[in-house]
């Protein structure tokens, strides 16, 4: 039983010695990869004309004209604000990430309208929208009530149609 303990102390001594000098693994090269680049993020102008007249049925047409962007994330949406020009709503969205040259999808981007309401759920469109200098005419679900537009941005600003 004391040659057991005493050869359990010896283990164990041995083991406290050569903990400190564990392999160290890593041999050459950076300790850890390079930080993915930001994404350039770029300002874009954003117009949009209303119709004219509310057609509203559900007494919105004093709300404001809101845009939406997929990039955006919740509650940082923008509001228009009205041009000088009757019916039409301009506004301007800072940090937009750049997609184009195309390498993924394009943004999909719409509109908020009150003089679109008509029942109590959420219309949303993307007709008579021009973003970047660009009037969109890629409209994902078409007279729906979550019509989206699609759009690639460049690194000036400027949009793009999709092909």
């Amino acid at each position: 039983m004391r040659r057991a303990a005493a050869r359990r102390t010896a283990v164990l001594a041995l083991l406290a010695l050569a903990l400190p000098a564990c392999y160290d693994f890593h041999k050459e090269g950076a300790q850890y990869p390079d930080p993915l680049p930001d994404p350039t993020a770029v300002t874009v102008k954003v117009e949009y004309v209303q119709p004219n007249g509310c057609v509203a049925t559900v007494g919105h047409c004093t709300d404001p004209v809101v845009f939406f962007g997929s990039w955006m994330r919740p509650g940082v949406e923008i509001e228009l604000a009205p041009s000088a020009d009757h019916y039409v709503w301009t506004g301007v969205v800072t940090g937009v990430p750049v997609n184009f040259p195309p390498t993924g999808s394009p943004y999909a981007v719409r509109i908020y309208d009150p003089f679109l309401q008509q029942d109590t759920v959420v219309r949303y469109t993307a007709q008579r929208l021009t973003v970047g200098g660009q009037l969109l005419d890629t409209i994902d679900q078409p007279g729906g009530h979550d019509e989206n537009g699609l759009v690639y941005i460049d690194d000036i600003g400027k949009g793009h149609n999709p092909y």
